[in-house]
């Protein structure tokens, strides 16, 4: 497992007493929601085969007892890391409790986790539901397993992808049309902002090197992405997506706002934002909310596209429940020359020496140099004596002069 997991600062979930894990059930058959509601010490029912990263760390964040899961957290499909982050946190995982959990457990219930067992804590000789305690060492043989099969899902992937790159084809024509926000991008950069993969670390590491403060970048957000920037106290700039994993307050925040639409007709973030009362446009064109992002940016104009967050890999995709990566592909053929990658804007900005820096330095050293001749004796007294003597020059020259 790479060492990124164990340099987050968790706090470790209640160590388990002799009678198991307690806690108040909180439910929700999907993890972003419940995230949301979530309070530390709080048994988490979810329904989410093969855990992803990002969901997990979600979670952690939350520090919940314990985390029980309907479906199996990891599969074999191929090797996702959510189940690895929720362990190597110090929380348990509890997996195949079945659907029915979410009948036979109510949220509010105070329960008891022993092993893959759970009870309720008024009936402490009751089993209620029984699933499979996940040990990191059970996760890493499935995910070894895994590795073996990744060229037929790798094969399966690819076939996905060429399938459906005709019906992404509108993503390459110069006439897409790009909504006016009334702005113009042209000779600025932007920061394209999704919640993926060390979103909260990259933004971080932007921020300190003074990208962000000295560049300023259009601030795009996908989604909640927008919650992300104002997590760190940076306010979006446009905010684009299907409006499914933002909050309230992130869309009321004076954010441009862009609804992607789908060629079938179908606008599902333009549905909540006619209900919330706020002003948008919308976007229509095939792909991803962040493959929308990254043409919006590009047909307005943009320098640079620095991207946090995004999404590439196989792992990153099936992570999120897609079959192949046709519509992300043709975006970034396109949008290519302009786009990069967030770590390595990080990477050349750190090295560089900013004008301002420097004239600090400069005033800083002067400073300290006048300090010193001020609280010097030794010094006051050489430049008292070149000053007698230079004195002394000039009146021969006939020029008046004395000591200050």
């Amino acid at each position: 497992m790479s060492g990124r997991f164990r340099r987050r600062d968790v706090v470790e979930a209640p160590s388990p007493s002799p009678s198991g894990i307690s806690g108040v059930v909180r439910s929700g058959r999907r993890t972003k929601d419940l995230i949301a509601h979530l309070r530390t010490g709080e048994v988490a029912v979810i329904d989410h085969e093969d855990l992803d990263r990002i969901a997990a760390e979600g979670l952690v964040r939350c520090q919940p007892a314990a985390v029980l899961n309907a479906a199996v957290s990891s599969t074999g499909r191929y090797p996702n890391e959510g189940p690895l982050v929720l362990l190597e946190a110090g929380i348990p995982l509890v997996d195949g409790l079945g659907p029915a959990v979410f009948e036979l457990l109510r949220d509010g219930d105070l329960v008891e986790v022993r092993g893959g067992r759970v009870l309720r804590a008024d009936e402490p000789d009751e089993v209620v539901v029984e699933g499979t305690r996940q040990s990191t060492a059970a996760v890493r043989a499935v995910h070894l397993e895994s590795r073996s099969n990744m060229g037929g899902a790798l094969n399966s992937f690819v076939e996905n992808t060429v399938e459906f790159i005709d019906a992404n084809r509108d993503i390459l024509d110069d006439d897409i049309d790009v909504p006016d926000l009334g702005e113009d991008w042209h000779g600025r950069q932007v920061l394209l902002v999704v919640r993926g993969n060390d979103y909260r670390e990259d933004l971080q590491l932007l921020r300190q090197m003074g990208y962000v403060r000295e560049v300023r970048p259009v601030l795009l957000a996908v989604d909640g992405g927008a919650d992300a920037l104002m997590e760190l106290g940076m306010r979006p700039d446009v905010i684009i997506g299907d409006m499914d994993s933002v909050s309230d307050e992130a869309l009321r925040c004076g954010a441009r706002l862009v609804a992607h639409g789908y060629r079938d007709g179908r606008a599902p973030g333009a549905e909540r934002l006619h209900r919330l009362g706020l002003d948008h446009d919308v976007f229509t064109a095939s792909g991803t909310s962040e493959d929308v992002a990254m043409l919006l940016a590009y047909g307005l104009g943009a320098e640079l596209i620095v991207a946090v967050g995004t999404h590439s890999s196989m792992v990153d995709f099936l992570d999120k429940g897609r079959a192949g990566m046709a519509s992300t592909m043709l975006t970034r053929m396109k949008v290519g020359p302009v786009l990069v990658d967030a770590k390595g804007v990080s990477r050349l900005y750190q090295g560089r020496l900013r004008k301002r820096d420097l004239a600090l330095l400069v005033l800083a050293a002067l400073f300290a140099m006048v300090v010193v001749v001020l609280i010097s004796e030794p010094i006051r007294l050489l430049i008292r004596a070149n000053w007698v003597l230079l004195t002394g020059v000039l009146t021969g020259l006939g020029v008046p002069g004395g000591w200050p």
